[in-house]
């Protein structure tokens, strides 16, 4: 075996094996999570009975029944407070000086301190939204951060975070594959500030058990695929710990779901997902690689400018998932065709990107 191919092998190892690890340690916390969430009723107590433009909801109710078993929120804590135990744990373990830990170790200030804190910040502020519904407290019809309190903590994250790329890492251009790169300038950071909205505007999409858990190990697989293939070993195993955590999450979460993300859980993915797309200089493909994201997202618009412009609905219910609920289809139908769907683009987005 050559140097190159032991090196190339010793990286998938290190990738692999720390997904391993962040998967492992997520389940064995599954049940004392669970057992705290159910022992202290961490459940949205207020249903949500309006639409986002406060309009009475009709369908929706009518699919899931208001008499179904309350299912807490708050297991998004998995999908950051994991990550952040085992990127601890191993830079604690490699500064015994033995080799497997100082490999293992992907805390590095050029690939993972960033996202790893975007991560946090952000799932911290939605764990305060999280006990904000819990509680029924808020403006937001069944308690909460409103619409634009949580739309401006987005922002802002992206605004530190595009500045933060732009005046520290220097990055002006964005990557067109095929094209070469277009330069930016300081139009680079309000870009970033869009992305970061448009990635949590897909955020809806945590409303059917497993489809959330689902498309986000698809959209970091992709993207720890990238990684690699970029010599981004450390991002690539930031990516993969999150897979593990989500794989975990998804053990618990497909039907009858335990327990569902939350906003602890889609804001803190959404903005790390936002930092690992710059950081790859996959801007352009997130589009394709999150697809699922965007129909979800774009659903939702197209169906408020249609009711305001129109005066009718284009979906019997929005996001698109309710929409197929509404015709009939099972959940579980809705939710692993989704899966498919998004594997398959993911698949694509990385072919585009690796190509270009």
């Amino acid at each position: 075996m050559d140097l190159l191919t032991a090196a190339t092998t010793t990286n998938v190892i290190k990738i692999l094996l720390l997904g391993f690890l962040s998967f492992i340690i997520a389940f064995i916390a599954v049940p004392p999570l669970t057992h705290f969430l159910y022992k202290y009723r961490l459940w949205r107590t207020i249903k949500k009975d309006k639409s986002i433009d406060g309009q009475n909801l009709v369908v929706i109710p009518r699919v899931h029944l208001p008499h179904e078993k309350p299912v807490p929120r708050l297991g998004g804590l998995l999908v950051w407070i994991i990550p952040l135990v085992v990127s601890l744990l191993i830079m604690l373990l490699s500064k015994t000086g033995i080799p497997l830990f100082v490999k293992l170790n992907f805390l590095s200030r050029g690939q993972t301190w960033l996202p790893l804190t975007v991560l946090i910040g952000a799932s911290l502020l939605g764990l305060a939204d999280d006990l904000l519904q819990i509680r029924g407290k808020g403006k937001y019809v069944g308690g909460g951060l409103s619409l634009f309190w949580r739309i401006s903590i987005m922002a802002l994250l992206g605004l530190l975070s595009g500045w933060w790329f732009y005046s520290k890492l220097g990055a002006q251009s964005m990557h067109i594959p095929g094209n070469g790169d277009i330069a930016f300038g300081w139009w680079y950071i309000p870009a970033f500030i869009v992305v970061m909205l448009a990635i949590y505007s897909g955020g809806v999409i945590d409303g059917l058990d497993g489809l959330s858990g689902g498309t986000f190990i698809s959209i970091f697989s992709a993207f720890a695929i990238i990684a690699f293939s970029r010599q981004q070993i450390d991002l690539a195993s930031f990516c993969m710990v999150l897979v593990g955590a989500l794989l975990a999450f998804l053990w618990f979460n497909i039907p009858p779901a335990r327990f569902y993300l939350g906003e602890t859980g889609i804001m803190g993915l959404c903005a790390a997902l936002t930092v690992v797309a710059f950081f790859t200089d996959s801007v352009l493909v997130l589009p394709i690689i999150g697809v699922l994201l965007f129909i979800e997202s774009g659903s939702v618009i197209l169906q408020l400018l249609s009711k305001k412009f129109r005066q009718k609905k284009i979906f019997l219910a929005s996001p698109i998932h309710h929409h197929f609920e509404a015709k009939g289809w099972p959940h579980y139908k809705v939710t692993m065709r989704f899966w498919v769907i998004g594997l398959i683009a993911a698949m694509f987005g990385v072919i585009i990107r690796l190509l270009g």
